[in-house]
């Protein structure tokens, strides 16, 4: 139910007489998700909002990582508008993008099925800042970052509806995005204890986002 949910999102037409012309049970299931993956490519290209699951530093945290953004911004003579505040975060799951408001059972059941992912708060301690290729200007970090991996390990688990080729997590805020490169850089660790996971709906070519869900981390 959770899957079909999901493919509802992502595809808002149907296929009919999709069983008809399948002349076996695997034809079928071939089809299937033939037809699944053409309807996810159409929906990218026509999407206009899109959810994902994040972890968000504290308001205190989020000013004072903003205010070291725009001390960056004129050290390193960068032109990007930096994020708000309120916007920052670490990206833990995609959900997926589409061309229509998610629907509240959706919500509803991706946060049931992150409530029960057993995980209990962590540190999250950021000590570099870099760009990457595609323009963004991130902070990063490595072995302090550990609990965002595994959390995001533990998230996939349970979201994702089929098995995917493993894809290498770089867990990473972005600050803004400038044409100019800067190379990979120490800096005095920023860090935030990471209570809650939130699910974000944000609209794509805006900046507009909230987050229509929380749900709070708890050990097993």
């Amino acid at each position: 139910m959770f899957a079909t949910m999901t493919d509802a999102f992502l595809s808002s037409r149907g296929h009919p007489g999709l069983e008809s012309r399948a002349s076996s049970q695997l034809g079928l299931r071939r089809l299937r998700q033939r037809h699944a993956g053409l309807a996810r490519s159409v929906a990218r290209r026509l999407a206009t909002d899109r959810l994902f699951f994040a972890i968000r530093p504290d308001p205190e945290t989020a000013n004072a990582i903003a205010e070291r953004t725009r001390l960056w911004r004129t050290e390193y003579g960068l032109t990007g508008r930096p994020l708000k505040p309120e916007h920052l975060h670490v990206t833990l799951f995609h959900v997926g993008d589409a061309a229509r408001t998610p629907p509240g059972e959706l919500i509803e059941a991706l946060v049931e099925r992150v409530a029960g992912v057993a995980m209990p708060a962590f540190r999250v301690e950021f000590d570099r800042i870099m760009s990457f290729s595609n323009g963004a200007f991130v902070l990063a970090g490595d072995e302090s970052l550990i609990g965002l991996e595994v959390l995001q390990q533990r998230l996939s688990d349970v979201l994702d509806p089929e098995p995917r080729p493993a894809r290498r997590f770089v867990p990473h805020v972005t600050l803004l995005r400038d044409a100019r490169h800067i190379a990979e850089q120490s800096i005095e660790p920023i860090g935030w204890t990471a209570c809650e996971v939130a699910l974000v709906h944000s609209r794509l070519g805006q900046t507009a986002q909230r987050d229509v869900a929380r749900v709070a981390l708890q050990p097993g």
